[in-house]
């Protein structure tokens, strides 16, 4: 594609492969229906060190329909034995809950934004000056949706779990199509939790390679080794469920984090992104390496033989252990004490 846009901002946090990566907590259903517990999450996340937390915006009766049949019963997985409506009904945040989290998040200093999941969700957050949308994975093809979300003229995050590389490919022109300039995409993997097998990292660079945007990873696993490992191969956005307790009950805290797994995901990739550094290489030869000594004194005018030198620690000499074939059989030009480092100066 010929499009290119290497970063996005938001709020002012500008975000691409060679700034800090942006690490979003997402409340999803972890809120319990609490607008308390709701404000608890968000003062943990800015707690925490986190850029952004994350809602979801929609109402059960726009993802779903109240029907008892059997194609809207959940058979398997970590939601089974639930009709769709009711898993939807019990996990929405009341839409009540948005203004006073977005007002929350601006008095203490970290950025909120959310998923919508149709016209009316985007026509809220947009009331409440929303800087940013993300597209969850579900609605990926949803281009209806990428349009209205478009319409805002705010950064756009859409999640690619479960897309093919062609539905990808269309929602990504839908989007540059319908005037969206600023496009992050993230690598997911709709299981939950998700298994390390399943995650395939290497996806990251070829996302950006192919749609030349920010990538970044919408992480399900357990634990923080993927979301880490996802820096190290490029990934500059980390979104991750966020839970205050693994004792909450909700529709997503079993594969949730806490807050102090969140503190230690936060460490985690400030400290891999000082690892990352620059490309580099020393300019100097290390003294810990060996470099060649006399063995026993000699005396100037002496045939030089292999008994009479060594490569040993400490380094800083001139001549490398690579070097010694050449040393045999020359003539010391002055007398050196055992120990002495040699130098080229020193043979005839």
């Amino acid at each position: 594609m010929e499009t290119v846009n290497e970063h996005i901002s938001i709020s002012g946090r500008l975000i691409g492969h060679d700034q800090p990566c942006y690490i979003i907590a997402e409340m999803s259903a972890n809120h319990g229906q609490s607008l308390s517990k709701a404000k608890e999450l968000v003062y943990a996340a800015k707690e925490a060190g986190a850029d952004a937390i994350k809602l979801q915006t929609y109402r059960a009766d726009t993802l779903t329909m109240k029907c008892e049949l059997p194609h809207f019963f959940i058979k398997e997985g970590p939601w089974k034995g639930q009709y769709l409506y009711d898993l939807y009904e019990g996990a929405y945040m009341p839409w009540d809950f948005h203004a006073e989290l977005f007002a929350l998040a601006d008095k203490i200093g970290i950025t909120c934004f959310s998923s919508p999941f149709d016209k009316s969700s985007v026509e809220l957050l947009s009331s409440l000056n929303a800087p940013a949308y993300k597209i969850a994975s579900p609605e990926l093809i949803d281009h209806d949706l990428i349009r209205e979300v478009a319409s805002t003229g705010k950064p756009v995050i859409m999640s690619t779990g479960g897309a093919t590389l062609s539905e990808i490919a269309e929602a990504v022109k839908v989007a540059r199509d319908a005037g969206i300039k600023e496009l992050c995409l993230l690598k997911c993997t709709s299981t939950y939790p998700a298994s390390a097998e399943s995650i395939n990292l290497r996806t990251i660079p070829n996302l950006h390679d192919t749609f030349r945007c920010p990538v970044g990873l919408s992480d399900h696993t357990l634990g923080n080794d993927i979301p880490l490992a996802s820096v190290a191969i490029g990934a500059c956005v980390i979104e991750k469920h966020f839970v205050m307790s693994k004792t909450d009950h909700t529709a997503d805290s079993f594969f949730s984090m806490t807050p102090t797994e969140l503190a230690a995901l936060v460490h985690g990739v400030r400290q891999v992104e000082k690892a990352l550094g620059r490309v580099d290489y020393p300019t100097e030869p290390s003294k810990a390496r060996r470099c060649v000594y006399v063995t026993r004194d000699v005396v100037a005018g002496q045939v030089l033989s292999a008994t009479d030198i060594a490569h040993l620690r400490p380094g800083g000499g001139e001549i490398m252990p690579k070097d010694i074939p050449r040393l045999i059989g020359r003539t010391i030009r002055r007398a050196l004490p055992r120990g002495t480092q040699l130098r080229w100066e020193d043979f005839l």
